[in-house]
């Protein structure tokens, strides 16, 4: 995880938080959080670098769809990213 970027985790935290989400499905839940229009040319390419990295699988829904789920690995990293906020947290006495 600590070579992902922001843009990158927040893309693993939906896909961990939904049932096997399509790319339009991923960009209307950052769109909705960012509050600003994601460009399909920022948010394949990223999805491509953590299939790569194997922190997500892509599967294929139809032959224009493309669905993605957590792997085991980034289900790890995601519990250790959390592990390591939340010491930090603790620590500055906010609740997690």
């Amino acid at each position: 995880m600590y070579d992902l970027t922001g843009f990158q985790r927040d893309l693993l935290y939906v896909i961990a938080g939904k049932d096997e989400p399509h790319g339009l499905a991923i960009k209307e839940e950052l769109e909705e959080y960012y509050e600003k229009e994601i460009h399909h040319g920022r948010l394949y390419p990223n999805l491509d670098t953590l299939v790569d990295k194997g922190l997500v699988e892509k599967g294929q829904r139809d032959r224009r769809t493309n669905d993605y789920k957590m792997t085991r690995r980034g289900r790890r990293e995601i519990e250790a990213r959390r592990e390591w906020e939340d010491q930090y947290l603790e620590n500055a006495g906010l609740s997690v």
